[in-house]
């Protein structure tokens, strides 16, 4: 899953440039559109001939996973694809983030979690007492819309935090906290109930330059500085970005609640800072264009993304679909192994990338 917030950038305007935002909404038109489809599925929807898309990786997938995954399975995909009369996708790097927002949607709603187990933890933890049936008081939240909406249901923990500290403090209680895993088994709970909302997964962040202005607005700077930097520490998936804002240690900013709208722009600001610097190594990126074969064409060093791809993982599959058909048939021509790339490989090529520049 989605490893939040790797490093902080110096500037994140250059960096919002660099990195597109993805939207999942585009992306399954992507996966639609061009054909993945009829090959994949996505939890069931879509074709059975190759891998479910949405249930195969756990939480440490990342683009440069994604990006991986396709180097290493691209010219079985392209025989499939010629057998079946379908021509290969080019893809843009902003549509290899949408399909990764896509994918990423899909996966945490496919979390390792278990309903009879998050039944037992939403009655212990107090939450039936007020969120579940007729006469709790509250609303009840298997027909939240944010059961099926990752940015929505880590806003309504933020929100809601403030007002149930309140009201268990005034029974002199203590306000229970939840673990990432302790989240998915709740949330996979509520989804399994007869009143749940039905819809699609969607995972649609908004502009990092404004989200960054508005993590300055509403006084989160002031606290997340220094060691408690979000570019050094964070949560890793949104199920722990959910239970992070739900156990938020201390007193919160005034006027910190957030609109829809806002939190879409925080997520969009974390979905850059991570993005922005995937965390390779250039001269462990240097062996890998060496051993991986990569020297037997591009005698010249590591060669740019020349054709609006980004420098970056998404950029590295917008590559692989515009130009590896032609790639596979030069390197089969000089005798020469498809290369073989795990998630580290890519981050390592890309550091070596841009230290070429």
């Amino acid at each position: 899953m989605f490893r939040l917030l790797l490093i902080l950038c110096v500037a994140v305007s250059v960096c919002a440039a660099a990195v597109p935002l993805g939207d999942s909404a585009r992306g399954a038109e992507v996966f639609r559109n061009q054909k993945c489809i009829v090959c994949h599925s996505v939890n069931g929807q879509g074709g059975k001939s190759a891998p479910d898309l949405g249930r195969t990786i756990g939480r440490g997938y990342t683009p440069a996973t994604m990006a991986a995954l396709m180097w290493n399975h691209a010219p079985k995909m392209w025989e499939s694809m010629e057998r079946a009369s379908l021509k290969p996708p080019q893809l843009t790097t902003q549509q290899a983030a949408d399909l990764y927002a896509y994918f990423y949607s899909a996966r945490f709603f496919e979390a390792k979690g278990d309903a009879n187990l998050g039944k037992k933890l939403f009655s212990e933890k107090g939450c039936a007492q007020c969120h579940q049936g007729a006469g709790g008081g509250a609303p009840d939240v298997s027909q939240w819309p944010s059961i099926t909406d990752p940015i929505e249901l880590a806003r309504q923990m933020w929100n809601h935090s403030p007002q149930m500290k309140g009201a268990i403090q005034a029974k002199k209680a203590a306000l229970p906290k939840l673990t990432a895993e302790e989240m998915n088994h709740i949330t996979v709970y509520l989804q399994s109930l007869p009143t749940a909302s039905k819809a699609a997964p969607k995972y649609v962040p908004a502009s990092a330059s404004t989200g960054e202005e508005l993590f300055k607005a509403k006084g989160c700077a002031g606290c997340h500085a220094g060691a408690k930097q979000l570019g050094k520490t964070g949560p890793k998936s949104n199920a722990e970005l959910a239970a992070a804002l739900w156990n938020h240690p201390g007193k919160t900013p005034k006027n910190s609640e957030l609109r829809p709208e806002e939190m879409t722009r925080l997520i969009g600001y974390i979905w850059t800072l991570q993005f922005a610097n995937e965390g390779g190594n250039a001269a462990a990126g240097e062996k890998a264009f060496a051993a991986k074969g990569c020297a037997g064409c591009h005698s010249g060093g590591m060669p740019k993304l020349a054709h609006g791809e980004g420098d970056n993982s998404f950029g590295m599959v917008a590559v692989l679909w515009s130009h590896g058909p032609q790639m596979l048939s030069q390197m089969r021509g000089k005798g020469m192994q498809w290369p073989a790339f795990g998630g580290s490989d890519i981050a390592d090529l890309l550091a070596y990338m841009k230290a070429k520049k």
